[in-house]
């Protein structure tokens, strides 16, 4: 009998590889007693990544929710773990140093066992201070190899990668084969490398299942000496997902090795809760193709987590595409004629901005760009005409030293626009900032919260927590989902009956309630224009967002795509306000959109006359953002 391999379900990343969000915290707690119930997991991802951004859209607190959720498995003596982006911490940007020490001690009081660390460009140096503070919180620090293919990112690389991080003191490694098309062969020798020179290190292996690679690739990492498997399960494995358990169960069994036993009794019970909870609304953020298969991936190698939210929003990037096509008489574009022109700019990209690992943010990054690049020149405009401040980070080294050179065009683009490469340790860009959210929850009236951990969300996600303690958050979430019930019905009448149905042509106003308290939300339906661009609750409601400003005189400044508007990316950062003067080519504002903010900077030397939406507000491309005189 081979060696023990144990189990872990990744519960977070089964829904984010599925679509947009993961269920509410009433539903994690219903589920989870039936997850400890199938008795075959030694680990259990409860949260990371976007998870708690997520509780914020909702207008759930998401420190409540992690308590809540980790909880019964901390109970049942299974393990819990999370993953944490170094630098970058729970988000998209890079984060304070007192933010993130703060963070590991808040996970751990929360009753979070082990911290996933990894660095999107496999940058030692951003990972270093993450294994100090997660030991010194009393986490397991679990430092990660973003596995991708590249001309650079060899077995060679790789193994030195671990070993240094096992002498900075990681207590284990995590092989996170995060879009699955790590080579069965590469990553046995990696495993086998690793488990030479270190054989007491713990070694957990993360793959999605997208190009097909990943069934092999477990077999060929516990053949090695692997010790943990990330799984899946119905009906959310496989796809952009993960591999099923049922599935690696039973391989690996067969293969000699003792693997634990499934309660299907109990499976059956986790399989119809989760398929329940898609039924309620999660499933309306479920692209069907995120189930299927596609080795298609293989070229571009993005990532099953990425890959779910993109298929959620490629129909946003098609609209804006054939609203420019109508508008120059040129022919429509499919989704499928998009995917393939993105995958194809993707392989263009990637080696020109230095190989980045196409994991979290910077999968985002890349695929960003090369969607802007489509769009751009779709519309007639230039490649690389657009790039958003996140990225140009990633390009001058702000974030992180790339595995890779950069390519001559991008190196002439940075020095044409006056940009400085950084070569020094990219922490040092981002002050401590814990006092600046103190100072501005005082005066609000917030409490910091028990471990800090309200301190901590509002320093980590400031933008997203404004919008929960307003109540905002809850009114546009429940609007949108509102809609989506409404399109999806309409959908199912125009299948099912003989009689035509149409979609409303005016907004729809609809009643939302939040805590009690009654919004009324207007809500377009297809692309009116003359829809409000946010949830409009009632005027009684003190949370209630403020309305566009009429536009002032002089010129108009448009929004380069749909998304978010905001003023400033954090609450200490100084916005612009009517009757300030900016000269071209300043900063004006942001539009968030695709988890990356993008600049949008003045065409003109004046006056702002109007600010046209509020922070936060959902803006469509082409919307006037301000006027300048």
């Amino acid at each position: 009998m081979k060696k023990e391999i144990k189990f872990s379900l990744v519960f977070r990343d089964m829904w984010q590889s599925a679509g947009k969000y993961v269920p509410t915290v009433d539903q994690l707690t219903r589920v989870a007693p039936a997850i400890i119930e199938m008795g075959c997991f030694a680990r259990v991802e409860t949260n990371g990544g976007g998870f708690e951004q997520v509780n914020l859209l909702f207008g759930e607190n998401p420190n409540k929710a992690v308590r809540a959720w980790t909880k019964p498995f901390h109970e049942a003596g299974i393990q819990t773990h999370m993953l944490d982006r170094a630098l970058n911490g729970l988000r998209m940007s890079p984060v304070p140093a007192d933010v993130r020490q703060l963070f590991y001690k808040v996970k751990k009081a929360q009753g979070t066992d082990i911290a996933r660390t990894f660095c999107g460009l496999n940058d030692i140096r951003n990972i270093a201070p993450s294994i100090k503070y997660a030991k010194d919180a009393g986490m397991i620090s679990q430092c990660s190899l973003c596995i991708t293919h590249s001309p650079v990112h060899t077995v060679e690389y790789y193994t030195k990668m671990a070993y240094e991080l096992i002498e900075l003191g990681a207590d284990e490694i995590c092989i996170k084969d995060m879009a699955g098309i790590g080579r069965p062969h590469s990553l046995g020798l990696i495993v086998a490398n690793i488990k030479k020179k270190y054989p007491d290190i713990p070694i957990q292996y993360h793959s999605h299942a997208g190009p097909g690679f990943n069934v092999a690739s477990i077999l060929q990492v516990c053949e090695a000496g692997c010790d943990y498997i990330d799984v899946g399960m119905e009906p959310l494995s496989w796809g952009t997902g993960h591999a099923d358990l049922l599935t690696v169960q039973a391989m690996l069994k067969d293969a000699g090795f003792q693997v634990p036993e499934i309660n299907m009794s109990a499976y059956m019970k986790v399989r119809g809760m989760i398929q329940e909870f898609m039924d309620d609304f999660l499933g309306l953020y479920i692209s069907p193709r995120n189930r299927l298969m596609n080795s298609l991936l293989i070229g571009p190698g993005l990532p099953g987590g990425m890959m779910g939210s993109l298929m959620a929003d490629l129909e946003k990037n098609l609209e804006s595409i054939n609203k420019s096509n109508m508008k120059n008489n040129k022919p429509l574009m499919t989704q499928d004629q998009l995917l393939i022109k993105l995958f194809e700019e993707v392989a263009y990209v990637w080696p020109r901005v230095g190989y980045p690992p196409l994991v979290t943010p910077f999968s985002q990054y890349v695929k960003n760009l090369a969607l802007m690049n489509v769009m751009q020149m779709e519309k007639g405009k230039e490649r690389w005409s657009m790039i958003a401040d996140d990225i140009w980070d990633m390009i001058l080294g702000k974030a992180g030293r790339l595995p890779g050179p950069l390519a001559p065009e991008i190196i002439e683009k940075a020095k044409a626009e006056g940009r400085q490469f950084f070569e020094g340790d990219p922490q040092e860009n981002y002050p401590d900032a814990l006092d600046k959210y103190r100072r501005l929850m005082n005066e609000r009236h917030w409490e910091i919260g028990e471990d800090e951990e309200e301190l901590f969300e509002y320093a980590m996600h400031p933008a997203q927590y404004e919008a929960y303690r307003s109540g905002k958050a809850k009114v546009e979430f429940k609007a949108d989902v509102a809609k989506r019930k409404a399109e999806k019905a309409n959908a199912n009448k125009l299948e099912v009956g003989p009689v035509k149905f149409t979609m409303p042509t005016e907004p729809q106003v609809m009643t939302v309630d939040v805590n009690g308290q009654p919004y009324r939300v207007t809500v377009s339906f297809g692309n009116d224009k003359n829809a409000p661009a946010a949830p409009a609750p009632a005027p009684s409601s003190p949370a209630a967002p403020a309305a566009p400003a009429p536009a002032g005189g002089g010129n108009k400044v448009l929004s380069p795509l749909e998304g978010k508007f905001f003023l400033t990316k954090g609450s200490a950062d100084t916005p612009l306000k009517v009757g300030d003067t900016v000269k071209k080519g300043d900063l004006l504002c942001y539009v968030e959109a695709m988890k990356t903010y993008n600049a949008v900077r003045s065409d003109y030397d004046g006056t702002i006359t109007a600010i046209c939406f509020s922070p936060g507000d959902a803006i469509s491309e082409d919307d006037v953002l301000m006027t300048i005189q």
